[in-house]
Formats: C-alpha cells, structure tokens, sequence
C-alpha cells in the first residue's frame, strides 16, 4: 500500500531495505579485506606463515584427513619415497587424461576399436 503522508510504496521501501543490506555487507567486506591486508603488511612473513597453516588445517577438516601440521612444514616430508611415487603417477594420470581428450578431437581411433 501507499503511506499518503509521505507518498513511498512497500516495494520502494523492501527495494531500499534491499540496497541498505548490501551497502552493510559490502562495507563488512571491505574492512574485513582491510584487516587482511594490514596484518599482511605488518608481517608479511609471520602472516602468510600462519595463513598457510591455516588453510591446511582447514582443509584437513573439509576432507576429513588426519595429519602433523609441525611435520608437514619441514621439507624432509615432501622428499620421501612415497611421495614421489605419488607424483609420478598424478602426472602420469594427467598425462593419459590430456591425450585421450586430444585423440578423441582428432579422431584418432583407440587400439581394438572400428
């Protein structure tokens, strides 16, 4: 309905309710992006440190994984065995993976097939 003392609809008031929400939400936004940068610029060091432990530990959580923050930091553990073995085999499937895609946009026929 219309509010004749002041002559402004509902739609215009949800439609100004609207716009202040995001103004609020982009100005939460912007400061906590502010903090992110000052801390940063304080330490750039110690905050990306910290940033990444972070991160791992989040995404230890969202995966459901287990493991030693402390011992995942040293180098020794990115250089065992299992690892590389790992990564050869991440790539291989890549590998694999990216010439099926081009065979199959050249046509190229797979071994066995008509």
């Amino acid at each position: 309905g219309i509010n004749a003392e002041y002559g402004v609809t509902q739609q215009e008031v949800m439609s100004l309710d609207t716009k202040i929400y995001e103004t609020v939400d982009s100005i939460n936004a912007l400061k906590t992006k502010r903090e992110f940068m000052l801390a940063f610029a304080s330490d750039p060091y110690g905050f990306i440190n910290k940033w990444l432990i972070s991160q791992s530990r989040d995404l230890k959580v969202m995966l459901n994984l287990e493991g030693d923050p402390e011992e995942e930091r040293q180098v020794d553990f990115y250089q065992k065995e299992w690892l590389k073995e790992g990564v050869c085999r991440y790539f291989y499937a890549k590998v694999q993976q990216r010439r099926a895609e081009l065979e199959k946009d050249l046509g190229v026929r797979q071994l066995g097939s008509q």
